[in-house]
């Protein structure tokens, strides 16, 4: 690497690029501009705005009445939009959109009944806007360690709904800890990822560029939290230094370093990180052969071979007991790694994982050269090998297997290998609108479609993606073995008012209304319902359009069948009349089947007026007087009936 690099992501983020350059538009166009604390954690900005004409107000009730009021990037709480519209002044609303979102979310979980939980410095105006907008429903947690505390302090709380969400510019190596503590099968927990993209890129970089370099200078204004946010993440890896600008640098008893990093926060513009950059490179070429990198942490200790933060090392295991393992690095370093760091399985013991005399793959994770010790962690490697079988997955398609573990908003979310995988709703394979909690604890086959491959190893997987490959290949099957007569059994999927959809174990085939009865019926409901198994056969198949049609009526259940096989002509026999016509009425003999009474033969007196003889629902002894096999008419007949009595 370079002797004097910046990391890519330094300086203003969207946000603060967006309030800055609405305030300065205003200046520019002469506008008497008032902005509600400083616009920035930057005071030289904060200066040159001042210069120009800007007022920084602490309150609404400080406001002139000819001045246009800027809402900083960090937002505000509910009842200073309510002042600031009771004051009758012009506003610009230069929130931070990813603020803003936290704004809604915390709005509308408060409506619904939930404590939010944020995670935050209370003293931070973003914070205190966040809880201007919780109706006082809401506690703010430092760290993880706080957050434990309100815990046992309020053990009820798993009675009520929890929403957590984070400060945009929250460390996020805090965020995962606190993670931890959150209780994973709580039904009434949600959890919001709020931290700003751009704060996650900037301390990820800031990271990367530390584990390289011998010295990390971290440039931002005392007061930006993201900026020493980006000290405390640069500090577990190399000595670090937070400066405002460039005119600290002469203070800073900087030691022979050969590798410099420069990274800023989200406050701090691009001409002083430039500065900064500039006079370490000058200072670096004065100082040092640039042909020559020296690496100063070997000059502070050539007696033993260091270890650093984040570095990979091979151990082998000395001791076990119920909460760590004891490592031997081949260094002056006596190596620990917890349980929780040794595996991501809560029912497994050391004992289970690792035996004495193993040799095993570790990350650093702290080290403490004062008392000789080091934090390691067999997880990350672990997850670094799974995140590996991820990619690999993903790029073969191979379909994998997990349990869901969480239920989360806008999906579920699973532990593959010590990977993170996110499964949105839309992808779980349930209709829109249903209950996830129904997958909770599942046990679900997946693909991966998406990767994250930055320095948080998740991914996105898809039950859906399972699902309709199964449904292709089965697809495939029906048509290598379906002919006409061919018998399924099937569960009816859906229900029309043509007919019933039956899914043939992963194709649908449709049987039409007139195939579900051999009586008449107005709607397919009236014999089937969603979810009934039904025994169908196929009638009729179309392979180009992929249509299928399907028997359910049986043969030996026709009535017209029934009926030759029990009555012949001559028979008498009790029927209901069904309906009347100018000509006669229908009578039903058995279910399904009918019988003309001609009106020549209801009586020997002759009649005009079927209806002034007969009704429907009559039950009337009538005689069979002719049977049609092929047309299935039958005529009966009152008159003969009636003869034969007499």
């Amino acid at each position: 690497m370079n002797r004097v690099t910046v990391a890519e992501s330094a300086g203003f983020c969207f946000g603060v690029d967006r309030a800055v350059k609405m305030v300065y538009n205003e200046l520019e166009r002469n506008t008497n501009v008032a902005t509600l604390g400083p616009i920035i954690h930057n005071q030289d900005v904060v200066n040159d705005m001042k210069k120009k004409g800007a007022r920084v107000i602490e309150s609404v009730d400080e406001l002139l009445s000819d001045e246009t009021v800027v809402i900083r990037s960090h937002g505000v709480g509910r009842d200073i939009y309510e002042q600031i519209k009771k004051k009758g002044n012009r506003m610009l609303d230069a929130t931070c959109p990813f603020v803003s979102k936290i704004h809604k979310i915390v709005t509308e979980k408060t409506k619904e009944g939930y404590l939010i939980l944020i995670a935050g410095d209370i003293s931070h105006p973003e914070v205190q806007g966040i809880v201007g907008h919780c109706e006082q429903n809401c506690i703010v947690f430092k760290n993880n360690i706080e957050l434990k505390h309100v815990f046992e302090k309020n053990p009820d709380f798993f009675l009520k709904k929890l929403a957590f969400v984070a400060q945009t510019t929250y460390n996020i190596i805090e965020w995962e800890e606190c993670l931890k503590v959150i209780p994973k099968n709580a039904p009434d927990i949600v959890i919001f990822d709020t931290i700003c993209n751009a704060t996650d890129t900037r301390q990820s970089d800031a990271a990367e560029l530390a584990k390289v370099s011998d010295v990390m200078l971290v440039v931002g204004g005392r007061h930006s939290s993201n900026t020493v946010k980006l000290y405390e993440v640069c500090s577990r890896y190399c000595t670090t230094y937070h400066i405002e600008n460039s005119d600290e640098l002469p203070s800073l008893m900087l030691p022979c370093a050969g590798r410099i990093g420069i990274t800023a926060g989200a406050s701090t513009p691009a001409y002083i990180i430039k500065e900064v950059q500039t006079t370490m490179t000058e200072n670096v070429n004065l100082t040092a052969n640039p042909d020559e990198e020296i690496d100063f942490a070997e000059a502070l200790d050539q007696s033993f071979k260091k270890i650093h933060t984040g570095e990979k090392v091979k151990g082998v295991v000395v001791g076990i007991d119920n909460a760590e393992i004891t490592v031997d690095l081949g260094t002056k370093h006596t190596g620990y790694v917890k349980l929780e760091d040794l595996t991501d399985d809560p029912t497994k013991k050391p004992e289970d994982i690792v035996s004495v005399g193993d040799e095993i793959d570790l990350v650093v994770v702290k080290v403490n050269d004062a008392e000789g010790t080091a934090a390691l962690s067999k997880r990350k490697v672990d997850e670094q090998a799974g995140y590996d079988t991820i990619v690999k997955a993903k790029e073969e398609g191979t379909v994998l297997e997990g349990t869901v573990s969480r239920i989360v908003n806008k999906g579920v979310t699973l532990n593959y290998l010590g990977v993170r995988i996110f499964i949105p709703a839309s992808q779980t394979g349930l209709p829109r609108g249903a209950e996830l909690d129904q997958l909770n604890k599942q046990k679900v086959e997946f693909k991966i479609i998406e990767v994250d491959d930055s320095s948080k190893k998740r991914a996105v997987g898809s039950i859906k993606a399972v699902e309709n490959a199964k449904k292709e290949e089965a697809k495939a099957k029906f048509w290598e073995d379906a002919e006409i007569g061919k018998v399924y059994v099937g569960k009816v999927k859906s229900i029309t008012t043509f007919g019933a959809f039956v899914d043939l174990g992963g194709i649908d085939g449709m049987v039409h209304i007139s195939e579900l009865s051999w009586k008449k019926i107005k709607h397919p409901s009236e014999v089937v319902s969603i979810g009934d198994t039904l025994e169908v056969y196929i009638k009729n198949l179309d392979a180009e359009k992929g249509r299928i049609s399907l028997g359910y009526r049986k043969a030996e259940d026709n009535p017209w069948e029934q009926f030759v096989s029990q009555y012949s002509i001559g028979d008498v026999v009790k029927a209901t009349v069904v309906s009347i016509t100018s000509f006669g009425a229908f009578a039903q003999i058995i279910d399904g089947v009918d019988g003309l009474i001609h009106i020549s033969q209801i009586s020997d007196e002759k009649i005009e007026n079927v209806k002034d003889v007969l009704s429907v629902g009559d039950a009337v002894d009538v005689k069979i007087i002719g049977i049609d096999t092929e047309t299935k008419r039958i005529s009966i007949s009152m008159r003969a009936a009636s003869e034969d009595a007499e």
